[in-house]
């Protein structure tokens, strides 16, 4: 790798704010969109790429002399990998696929529902030998619009729940984003393609492969099995050692025909059978609560005539457009409290998922959770508060994923810099691995 390109990224450790007997350094640089790390049995760190920049989701090994590829190909976004007894499982856009330890690669899974905002992501698994992850939904708040870049390439995709559903007949007006006449509107129903509205009374049936849920399945792909459903984009998995499983959800944005403001992420524990409330609940509370209605926009109403019960709330939750990613419990007393959860805020898309709102300041740091209080400290943060390239700092920028190494270790993943002025969604090499070590 050039000078010139490991250059693409400013680096300084004192930009960034850690409790005291804790020190950060830079464990690896000139990384590409790094997703998501796991351990080999043998210890090798092993990196996912998102591959959203280059059209190509990639698996690495981290080694002294720089990332060593072990498989390419993957349909981008790539949203996690797992090692389990010796294969690499990875999610990415509508598959999982088993990596062998020859390279060999095995769809595991495929047609998953991810064509839409939200994809299939990260494997984990369970005390049972089974496989875990989360399913995105298609849309922002249960309605295809214009807001949909998809909608071109896949117009008859949509929403899918996980179980009956009654609507109410609400319809959402929308620019035709198919048609070549600007004055040419469209009328669309919850868990419908795009153009196409619904009716009261209308009864949807569920699926097991819905979107917005958590599925669990057997390592080979088989039997699988429709957990939870309701969440809108359960992004990372865990299990803690009660084997009680958690989940961070990412809240709903105010944009599209249903636009939905200061809808919080969420920090879930998840429970079979349960309906988390998305379209029509956040944060525990319903959708048609004045607090929820965007600033010059229509109050938000149901789309269920009928709920299927009525949604537990989150263990705590984050400021809406946080972003909370990637997250793993600590287990090391040398380290800090145990048991207690660390994990990454992404930070703001704004103003796309703003309503066109400058990015409010939250998210680019890693916070710990206390899972029995619900309560949420700052962990490491940038001094400014925002992320590097805001202030021209050289700390956090996009935080993704939080793993613990060895004794005293945490790593993260920060998937780099975004640049308007680029050709590329994210500038290459400009990812970053971080350490932080308890001194």
């Amino acid at each position: 790798m050039s000078q010139t390109e490991l250059l693409k990224r400013k680096v300084n450790v004192e930009d960034i704010a850690l409790p005291k007997g804790y020190k950060i350094d830079v464990f690896a640089r000139g990384l590409t969109t790094p997703i998501n790390i796991t351990f080999s049995d043998d210890g090798d760190m092993l990196v996912g790429d998102a591959g959203i920049t280059s059209g190509n989701g990639k698996i690495f090994r981290l080694t002294a002399s720089g990332p060593q590829l072990i498989a390419k190909g993957f349909n981008p976004p790539l949203t996690g990998i797992t090692f389990y007894k010796g294969d690499i499982y990875v999610s990415h856009r509508g598959f999982i696929t088993k990596v062998k330890p020859d390279g060999k690669k095995e769809n595991v899974l495929s047609g998953l529902p991810s064509f839409g905002d939200h994809h299939n992501n990260r494997v984990i698994f369970g005390p049972d030998g089974k496989m875990y992850f989360g399913q995105g939904t298609a849309t922002n708040s249960g309605i295809v619009g214009e807001d949909n870049d998809w909608v071109e390439k896949y117009p008859f995709f949509h929403d899918y729940p996980g179980g009956f559903t009654p609507l109410n007949g609400h319809n959402f007006k929308s620019s035709n984003i198919l048609s070549n006449s600007p004055d040419d509107n469209i009328w669309t129903g919850a868990y419908s393609p795009f153009g196409v509205p619904s009716y009261q009374g209308e009864l949807i049936k569920g699926i097991t492969r819905a979107n917005g849920s958590i599925l669990r399945a057997n390592p080979d792909g088989s039997e699988l099995e429709l957990i939870a459903w309701g969440l809108r984009n359960p992004f990372r998995l865990r299990f803690d050692r009660q084997n009680r499983l958690f989940c961070g959800n990412h809240g709903i944005d105010v944009r599209g025909s249903r636009p939905i403001a200061n809808s919080p992420d969420e920090f879930q524990w998840i429970r079979s059978g349960i309906w988390y409330g998305w379209p029509d609940y956040t944060g525990g509370m319903p959708v048609t609560d004045p607090f929820f209605r965007p600033e010059g926009k229509s109050q938000p109403t149901f789309l269920l005539t009928q709920h299927p019960m009525q949604p537990p709330k989150p263990i705590t939750t984050f400021a809406p457009h946080s972003a909370i990613m990637g997250f793993d419990f600590n287990f090391d007393p040398d380290f800090a409290p145990v048991e207690e959860a660390y994990i990454a805020e992404f930070g703001s898309n704004a103003p796309t998922t703003t309503g066109g709102k400058p990015a409010p300041k939250v998210g680019h740091r890693i916070s710990r959770i206390n899972v029995n209080s619900g309560k949420v400290t700052t962990f490491a943060i940038n001094k400014s508060g925002l992320a590097a390239s805001a202030t021209g700092g050289g700390g956090l920028e996009r935080p993704i994923d939080v793993i613990f190494g060895k004794r005293k270790d945490m790593y993260i993943a920060d998937f780099g810099i975004t640049n308007p002025n680029s050709s590329y969604p994210f500038e290459p090499q400009s990812g970053i691995i971080w350490k932080i070590t308890k001194l």
